[in-house]
């Protein structure tokens, strides 16, 4: 196996300190940031010491490469994104305290996500719809290392799927932004120029998002092990456990538990170092 280490600061005491408790043959720079210990073998330690040094890790297998995927799929709030998209539109109402304590039971997985949906995007009924422009022009950011990242998979040839819990208004727009093959949310539902408290067709939830992941591998012919997913919340472990390799981005502990790799301090494009 090979563990590959990554982070804003990578110390060289601390290279050197993980490659003597696992026993790595060399180190070898695949960024600035971003080291593989080769030959590596599992150690209690590691996890402490990377802690300590607020380093992600990951133990991937020997010859594994970007190219032997070909298909990713990634949620959209707080993962790809820096906000809970439903949360900020929910301030224009003056009613984000109430939304977002929703959001987070939800992606702790402590109530159904489709529960917290309908009661969430019903404290929107009567907002403008302009308001959904003005959460995506004014509050929406990429979370550090998206279009890098993006860039890498396009490069590689993967197939890319936005897929969210969130709302068609951003996902469709982040399609166009950033070349996403693929982009699913819900449909808010608006009358007058006013949402109505309410969303329309499918609804976009765990299985969902577990369920596109399928249909796009087998579409494309692909195995389980050949597809990557990320997220960051309880909504996103179905979609996990079905990929080759799921990773946990600035994720609440129950998907953790789930995720082959979990960043904590480095960007999007920390997948990309994993996987080279």
């Amino acid at each position: 196996m090979n563990l590959v280490v990554q982070g804003p600061e990578v110390d060289s005491n601390v290279l050197k300190t993980l490659a003597c408790l696992t026993g790595a043959s060399s180190i070898v720079q695949i960024t600035p940031t971003a080291f593989r210990l080769v030959d590596a073998q599992a150690h209690g330690e590691v996890a402490a010491v990377c802690a300590r040094a607020a380093l992600d890790f990951a133990w991937t297998p020997k010859g594994r490469r970007l190219g032997d995927f070909g298909l990713f799929v990634t949620d959209m709030d707080s993962t790809l994104i820096d906000i809970e998209c439903i949360d900020e539109i929910a301030d224009l109402q003056g009613l984000k305290h109430e939304v977002a304590e929703i959001t987070e039971a939800a992606m702790r997985g402590e109530i159904d996500f489709r529960e917290s949906l309908t009661r969430r995007v019903s404290l929107l009924a009567g907002l403008r719809v302009e308001a959904l422009a003005e959460v995506y022009e004014e509050r929406l950011a990429l979370n550090p290392g998206a279009e890098r990242l993006l860039r890498g998979l396009k490069q590689a040839g993967i197939y890319t799927v936005l897929v969210s819990g969130g709302f068609t208004y951003f996902t469709e727009r982040l399609k166009q932004r950033l070349g996403f093959d693929e982009a699913w949310a819900n449909e808010l539902e608006v009358s007058d120029g006013r949402l109505t408290g309410r969303v329309t067709g499918p609804v976009i939830d765990a299985a969902a998002k577990a369920a596109h992941l399928v249909r796009a591998r087998e579409t494309r012919g692909l195995r389980a092990e050949q597809t990557i997913a990320a997220g960051d919340g309880a909504n996103d472990i179905p979609m996990l456990r079905e990929a080759g390799f799921g990773v946990a981005f600035r994720a609440k502990p129950v998907l953790r538990e789930v995720a082959d790799c979990c960043l904590d301090h480095s960007g999007l494009d920390g997948i990309l170092n994993v996987l080279d």
